[in-house]
């Protein structure tokens, strides 16, 4: 059901498909978690993209079309890291270093033909940084989301939120998630609650750069 038909406005919160023989992805179990939650009078639409190029975006797509978000988070994994990155731009660039689940693997492509080369998010990523350090949820802030799917979905994301008039005023961003040995997931899903909650009730990171917290 579309967003426009609901009573409260829509949170779109995406998450990925299980990847290179894994037999979850956390990203997804977050999203799913926070499924139907009302937060700051917004309720939460969880969907699962395709660990694929292009295959991810289409259904990104489609799921804009459908809910016409006021905000989107898009969330991934990223092995490796030991605390929730909040990513701040997205690039115009595919360039795999290993396959993605239907065995591409674009090298220097960009997202969009003709694309910027960048986007910031539209989030208030300072603000979401120092609420999180405030409440004892591991958390950084993120310069790169990578060349892989996970960046191919936030520059496609960031993209749409520019380009396209049915979406004006929404905002979005993209956070990758740390394995679950090293976030449990009733503290991701917690941190993520944390996260959209200031996303929504923050307008701006102006006060929040002075290193201001209320």
């Amino acid at each position: 059901m579309a967003a426009h038909g609901l009573s409260a406005p829509t949170v779109l919160l995406t998450g990925f498909e299980a990847f290179g023989g894994a037999a979850v992805n956390p990203s997804w179990l977050a999203a799913q978690a926070l499924h139907g939650r009302q937060i700051a009078e917004h309720r939460v639409v969880a969907a699962q993209l395709p660990t694929v190029f292009g295959s991810s975006l289409q259904a990104l797509q489609e799921l804009l079309a459908a809910h016409r978000p006021a905000l989107v988070l898009c969330l991934g994994l990223a092995s490796g890291r030991h605390a929730l990155s909040i990513e701040r731009v997205a690039i115009n660039i595919n360039d795999a270093s290993l396959a993605d689940n239907q065995g591409a693997r674009p090298i220097d492509t960009p997202v969009v033909v003709q694309g910027p080369a960048a986007y910031f998010s539209s989030l208030p990523v300072k603000a979401m940084l120092q609420v999180l350090q405030r409440h004892g949820v591991p958390v950084e802030l993120s310069q790169t989301a990578g060349t892989f799917v996970c960046n191919h979905v936030f520059y496609g994301l960031m993209h749409a939120l520019a380009t396209r008039p049915a979406l004006q005023g929404a905002r979005g961003g993209f956070v990758h998630v740390p394995d679950l040995t090293v976030l449990p997931l009733p503290e991701l899903v917690g941190g993520l609650h944390l996260l959209i909650d200031t996303a929504l009730n923050t307008r701006s990171d102006a006060r929040y750069a002075a290193g201001a917290v209320s």
